[in-house]
C-alpha cells in the first residue's frame, strides 16, 4: 500500500518551524528564540510529503526528570489523515525507549487535540489535584505576582 507520507526523526529549520506553525493556527515565535531552542530538542520528528515537510513535533526536556512535548502540528490540506497520531506514537515511542521510568512528562493541549492525547495515556492535570499555568516572558508582573492594569 501506497503511504506518500514519511515520517523522519529530526528537527526542522528555523524557517520550516515558523511556517509549519503559522500554517496549522499556531502562534509564530521570534527567529533568534527558534534558533536558540531548536538545538535543545531532546527528539523531533517531521512528515514529509514528496521531500516537503508538512508536519512535526519535538520533545523537549532535561532529559531526566522532565519532558514536555511541544509543537504538534499538521497542515491543514494534510489533518484528518492520522499524521497527528503517527507524530504523538513516534514521539512517545522514544519517551518510553529513553526515558527514565520516573519522568514527569506533560504537554498542553489545544482544543480537541486533547482526544489525541488522552489516547497516548495523557490525562488532565485537574484529575490529580494539580493545575497547568504558564507565563509568557515580556508580561510585566509586579512585586508580589500581582499583573498591573493596563
Amino acid at each position: 500500500m501506497y503511504d506518500p507520507y514519511e515520517l523522519i526523526p529530526g528537527v526542522p529549520s528555523v524557517e520550516v518551524f515558523r511556517r509549519l506553525r503559522t500554517e496549522a493556527g499556531l502562534s509564530d515565535k521570534a527567529p533568534e528564540a527558534i534558533a536558540r531552542a531548536l538545538p535543545n530538542t531532546w527528539y523531533g520528528v517531521l512528515v514529509h510529503q514528496e521531500g516537503q515537510p508538512i508536519g512535526m513535533g519535538r520533545i523537549i526536556g532535561d532529559g531526566g526528570t522532565a519532558f514536555q512535548i511541544v509543537d504538534i502540528c499538521v497542515h491543514p490540506e494534510h489533518q484528518g489523515r492520522g499524521l497527528g497520531r503517527r507524530i504523538m506514537a513516534a514521539l512517545t515511542d522514544e519517551l518510553e525507549r529513553r526515558a527514565p521510568a520516573t519522568a514527569y512528562v506533560s504537554l498542553i493541549a489545544d482544543g480537541p487535540a486533547r482526544h489525541l492525547y488522552e489516547k497516548f495515556g495523557f490525562a488532565d492535570t485537574t484529575t490529580h489535584d494539580s493545575i497547568g499555568m504558564y507565563r509568557v516572558i515580556g508580561n510585566a508582573v509586579a512585586p508580589g505576582g500581582v499583573q498591573p492594569k493596563p
